[in-house]
């Protein structure tokens, strides 16, 4: 094991040595692109920000009507629609949890429903269970989050597998080992070889089927 360890440890420098190499062999032009480049990318996501912030993202916030749920999958790319009812206790679990992703991912806009309000959208997305999370992408339902069967079948899981969960969707950006749970990763003893990673899916449905056009 210690040389398994010690192996990884030699590739990983060599690879930052090479980088180091490479960026030590850049002349000025070179330099000076790479910052234009740089530059420019962080013009756009001033922009994009901008736009989202615009769009009403960074809040978690109530749609009142089926309307309004077609009208934001015209503005934003990605979204997060909670389906919920008021006399629900685990619809409120989910609210605290939104309500801080929705601050944390502004590049997604994170919004809830009354199932009460929207019976033509509830029957055309076959939403049968509350709470049910729809992720959106592209105007397109990527991916349903169905009780909590995927959270760990529990009722205190943790904001950050909610978040893992809805990363699985590509609805958020995400940093994370996507293969792995972040509850998973603090009980996982650091290194650990020859163990099979499994992904946890959730929902009733799948893509496949799942994947219908939400735009009006």
């Amino acid at each position: 094991m210690e040389q398994v360890i010690q192996n990884i440890a030699q590739n990983v420098e060599r690879q930052v040595d090479a980088e180091l190499d490479k960026l030590n062999q850049l002349g000025t032009d070179d330099l000076d692109k790479l910052r234009e480049n740089r530059l420019a990318e962080m013009k756009k996501r001033a922009q994009l920000k901008q736009e989202w912030l615009t769009n009403g993202h960074g809040e978690y916030t109530e749609l009142s009507d089926e309307k309004e749920f077609f009208a934001i999958t015209k503005k934003s790319k990605d979204i997060v629609c909670h389906f919920y009812k008021n006399d629900t206790a685990r619809c409120k679990i989910v609210d605290m949890h939104l309500k801080i992703l929705a601050h944390k991912h502004i590049e997604t806009k994170f919004v809830k429903l009354d199932v009460e309000r929207c019976p033509f959208l509830t029957e055309r997305l076959r939403i049968k269970m509350i709470p049910t999370i729809s992720l959106v992408k592209d105007s397109k339902t990527k991916d349903f989050i169905v009780g909590f069967t995927d959270l760990g079948n529990c009722d205190d899981f943790s904001t950050e597998v909610l978040e893992w969960r809805i990363a699985q969707s590509g609805a958020i950006e995400y940093n994370g080992d996507l293969l792995t749970p972040p509850d998973q990763v603090k009980k996982q003893k650091p290194p650990t070889f020859g163990i099979n990673k499994r992904t946890i899916r959730g929902g009733t449905n799948s893509d496949d089927d799942d994947d219908l056009d939400v735009s009006d």
